[in-house]
């Protein structure tokens, strides 16, 4: 693996997070560690607290008891979570949340505003990401024009803008159909080996959660199981 950046190991020890004053018990006393560049899936039943926690640790919330470390950086410390995330974190989601009035090449330039980049620094960079996951011929495209998966290609393309050595990827496939899932499965992969990055990935996708080097199962907010990948069968 050649590390552009380097991944971010993630160590989260016994967060708990609820929600309505306490009558909602996301997330009970979770703990777990991700070394810097694996790529671990995140499944579980529907409720079971797997975005709560994907937001716990990208600093979208705060938990109520326990800790969570980032690249060595104690979250509950943190004195700007923008700041923290904009220097380690990327951020996919189901639904790629792209700015339709914007090109593919603006939209993915949108992190980069106001890091004090020139115009023509911010459109090289776009640039270059947009081909590294195969739309360098999409570029003045609006969203409405693109497909699912090439939406969801510009999305990826705008999170590793600020060079992130964590990616959190919340269903990425939830909305595409199988074979297109399959593609950014595998992009999502080839970016790590590209980038070293750490990824996490919830999805209740049985087929992708199998590609990750190891799968951690939620259920009703704890941790039920964590299970590395079967090493590839020799010839």
């Amino acid at each position: 693996m050649t590390a552009q950046n380097g991944g971010a190991e993630v160590v989260v020890e016994q967060v708990s997070k609820s929600f309505e004053d306490g009558r909602i018990q996301a997330l009970t006393e979770v703990s777990l560690r991700l070394e810097p560049g694996d790529f671990v899936s995140l499944t579980g039943p529907s409720g079971c607290g797997k975005s709560t926690l994907l937001n716990l640790i990208g600093a979208l919330d705060r938990p109520d008891s326990g800790s969570i470390a980032v690249g060595g950086e104690r979250l509950e410390r943190l004195g700007d979570p923008d700041e923290y995330r904009a220097a380690t974190v990327g951020f996919v989601f189901q639904f790629h949340n792209l700015i339709p009035t914007l090109t593919a090449l603006e939209n993915v330039q949108v992190p980069l505003f106001g890091r004090g980049l020139p115009r023509r620094g911010r459109e090289q960079t776009a640039r270059e990401l947009l081909d590294e996951v195969g739309l360098a011929d999409r570029i003045g495209h609006y969203p409405p024009t693109l497909s699912g998966g090439e939406r969801q290609r510009v999305a990826i393309a705008r999170a590793l803008a600020n060079g992130p050595r964590l990616l959190l990827a919340d269903e990425p496939t939830g909305a595409l159909d199988s074979v297109t899932g399959e593609q950014i499965v595998s992009l999502l992969q080839a970016l790590r080996e590209q980038r070293g990055m750490t990824i996490l990935l919830v999805t209740n996708d049985e087929s992708v959660a199998e590609v990750a080097d190891r799968t951690i199962r939620l259920r009703d907010g704890r941790v039920v199981a964590s299970t590395r990948a079967a090493a590839p069968r020799s010839a």
